[in-house]
């Protein structure tokens, strides 16, 4: 089923995060939650398609990515996805195997076709989601160190005697992103912290001046990245 399928509402939307009550079709299309996000092959991309991808299936419903989690239960499928003995399904069966065959069809629709072909011997969306994580985050051993490697990273990171603050923060954020990939994030005073620790000799008196003016546990580090890239032009 194509990925640009979608759900028909069955309830009216609520606002604050309320749950939507959908009726899985498969003949409408998406209004709402617009085309499903497509991965490009690009390991670099993998996570900022996968964040894109769960806020689309969410738009649609929950449900989807519980079955993305979970798995089908006791259903049988062939190697292509399909039910076997399907009429044999109870109502409740059925309703779970097309909920199943819409997030495996969007799943289908948003990797590329080398992708898919990879997984081919695949036939539930939980094993194909399962083994493009494991080939684009590597397995447990693999993600514990790189996320040591990045912790080790972040403690010592520096700002450059050359480097602007854009670029400073460019960097951070990068390294921030990795560790929040691999489940290892820091809360933002620490970031604040590091940051303000990671400038040269010659901001000394600027940092003073933020921790005795600031409550570094409530400064956000957007603030403080504003505050810092003012105080450079004054420097240059």
């Amino acid at each position: 089923m194509s990925g640009e399928e979608s759900t028909s509402r069955s309830g009216t939307s609520q606002s604050g995060g309320a749950s939507i009550p959908y009726n899985y079709g498969y003949g409408d299309k998406i209004s709402e939650s617009g085309k499903v996000p497509r991965f490009n092959g690009d390991p670099e991309e993998f996570f900022w398609w996968k964040t894109n991808f769960y806020s689309y299936v969410m738009g649609l419903a929950e449900e989807l990515w519980d079955i993305l989690e979970d798995g089908v239960g006791d259903l049988v499928l062939d190697e292509e996805g399909a039910a076997i003995d399907r009429k044999k399904h109870t109502p409740e069966q059925k309703k779970h195997y097309k909920k199943h065959h819409k997030i495996r069809g969007s799943l289908v629709t948003a990797i590329p076709k080398a992708e898919y072909m990879k997984m081919s011997d695949k036939s539930t969306a939980k094993a194909m989601f399962a083994s493009l994580c494991a080939n684009y985050e590597g397995n447990k051993k693999v993600r514990e160190a790189k996320a040591l490697m990045l912790v080790h990273q972040y403690e010592l990171f520096k700002i450059k005697e050359d480097e602007s603050i854009e670029q400073m923060y460019s960097t951070f954020q990068t390294l921030v992103s990795g560790l929040q990939i691999l489940k290892k994030s820091y809360v933002a005073s620490d970031h604040v912290s590091k940051i303000l620790r990671s400038l040269p000799a010659r901001w000394r008196p600027k940092v003073t001046a933020i921790e005795e003016a600031k409550d570094l546990n409530t400064l956000s580090v957007e603030d403080l990245v504003s505050s810092l890239k003012v105080h450079e032009i004054g420097l240059n």
